[in-house]
């Protein structure tokens, strides 16, 4: 029997969260999506994102932070911020 995967994944690509930073996609790939939580509200005991800053950015480690960004924008709550993010990530990786 195969062993079961704990990693996420949303439309097939793996999701990590370190605090406030989501990555989207995998480092073995030419593109990922670093998605970083700017607001949050309480809705009863949960934070809950309400701006959200997506980059798609390239993951060569030769360039600097700054170069590796080849798109940029800000939207309302994770759930549009993630739309975005998936959009943008397969686009990136069919181009390749």
């Amino acid at each position: 029997m195969a062993a079961k995967s704990t990693e996420l994944c949303y439309k097939g690509h793996p999701l990590r969260r370190k605090d406030n930073l989501l990555y989207y996609g995998s480092m073995a790939d030419k593109y990922i999506i670093m998605m970083q939580i700017l607001d949050t509200k309480k809705v009863k005991d949960l934070d809950v994102a309400t701006r959200v800053s997506v980059q798609l950015q390239l993951t060569d480690p030769d360039l600097k932070s700054r170069d590796r960004v080849v798109k940029k924008t800000e939207k309302d709550g994770l759930y549009n911020a993630m739309d975005v993010a998936a959009v943008w990530l397969d686009r990136a990786l069919a181009n390749n």
